[in-house]
């Protein structure tokens, strides 16, 4: 039954939000400032913690940086969203109602799903009991205080993608005293152009992090890091930023997900199974012209916008929009002092153009910080939020 005014005039639309990552938090904040007051909506927004983890920003905790703790209550302050502290335990996807903590139940008429990704420390053996990761503000700090402690010694940072990439080199720079080994079955910065993969090498090389590219970790052992192929590297602290996996709270509710637990959407964020449920982020699989979208902040915060005014349109009556989103950099930081930022074709490919050093750091540290103004922003004039790249030709999604 749908929950009712004291007066029992209106029925309340309720409107739950899991996971308040930037995407999750784009929703609940764009969706909630456009809901004008005496409208019969309630928006709710679910997460485990009350501090927003700044993912952006991980790195630099890890190597022992203190960052400001951003609080989720306070950045939906002025929006009338309300947020529900604890672990979203299960999904009914039939009785339309989500459990927290195994002893509460919140019910919904629509659900955003926006779980995310973590690590994924179950696909080689040891991971799970002998590796650092970067899931959350938490983990960062206890690999800072690893690494505090070590004096001398060697990390090695298994995953070449550009957490392992901004990893070893925060490390390296923040801890000269350790000998920092970037292991990765490709190379660094492989998805840009020849220029700027080429400085990117250079900076690593220029911090003294050692590069293996070709190398397939195979077991992750106290002290030792095995390969394919039989060789060992010696390892006094591993962290993990290989391959990323998704909640399996989805597949078990009875959501259409791809081979990798994402959710299926169409093409407007819904999913394909049930309609009602709305997926943005990292847990959804969202197709365009060009193929599926990986996550990233750039494009996870759009998902959430448009999931908040595709709820509204549908709330009206309207039928919800198609998404677009195009690619448009892709920003690296290699320490403190040095940076690469790749300019990108909307299907992610590298353009020529690229940016270095000082300049780059500054464009880096410009979009790292540009969530909490944008949604600053958002709470007083929520139109704000809709402008980014749709991609053109490279979009479009042509029906079967």
């Amino acid at each position: 039954m749908s929950a009712q005014h004291e007066a029992g005039a209106a029925t309340i639309h309720r409107v739950v939000i899991l996971g308040a990552g930037y995407a999750g938090l784009s929703a609940a904040i764009q969706l909630a400032s456009r809901v004008k007051q005496g409208e019969n909506v309630r928006v709710t927004l679910v997460n485990a913690q009350e501090r927003f983890t700044e993912r952006l920003r991980l790195h630099m905790t890890a190597s022992g940086q203190r960052l400001a703790e951003l609080s989720i209550p306070e950045l939906l302050e002025g929006t009338g969203a309300h947020f529900e502290r604890g672990w979203v335990t299960a999904v009914d996807v039939n009785a339309k109602t989500v459990r927290i903590d195994d002893e509460r139940v919140l019910p919904y008429d629509t659900l955003v799903y926006a779980l995310g990704g973590v690590a994924d420390t179950a696909a080689v053996p040891g991971v799970e009991d002998h590796a650092y990761t970067l899931n959350s503000a938490q983990d960062a700090e206890v690999l800072a205080d690893r690494l505090s402690r070590l004096g001398r010694g060697t990390v090695v940072v298994v995953g070449s993608g550009l957490t392992g990439v901004e990893s070893a080199a925060e490390i390296a720079e923040r801890h000269p005293e350790l000998n920092v080994v970037l292991l990765g079955r490709g190379e660094p910065g492989a998805a840009m152009n020849p220029k700027a993969r080429a400085y990117v090498r250079a900076a690593l090389g220029r911090l003294k992090v050692e590069v293996r590219s070709g190398a397939e970790v195979v077991k992750v052992l106290p002290g030792t890091v095995e390969l394919a192929g039989g060789e060992s590297v010696a390892a006094d602290a591993v962290l993990w930023t290989s391959g990323t996996r998704v909640s399996p709270l989805a597949s078990a509710a009875g959501l259409t997900v791809d081979e990798h637990g994402r959710v299926v959407t169409d093409v407007a964020l819904r999913s394909v199974s049930h309609p009602e449920v709305y997926a943005v982020g990292d847990a959804a699989a969202i197709r365009q012209g060009y193929g599926v979208m990986h996550g990233t902040c750039q494009g996870g915060m759009p998902t959430g916008v448009h999931a908040a005014l595709s709820i509204l349109r549908e709330l009206k009556g309207k039928r919800p929009k198609p998404f677009r989103f195009g690619y448009y950099h892709t920003p690296v930081s290699l320490g403190r002092h040095d940076a690469v930022v790749q300019f990108t074709h909307p299907d992610d490919s590298p353009r020529r153009l690229y940016l270095t050093g000082r300049v780059a750091v500054r464009y880096k540290e410009t979009v790292t910080a540009a969530p909490w103004p944008t949604w600053g922003r958002m709470k007083k004039m929520p139109a704000s939020g809709v402008f980014w790249p749709r991609g053109g030709r490279f979009t479009r999604v042509r029906e079967a």
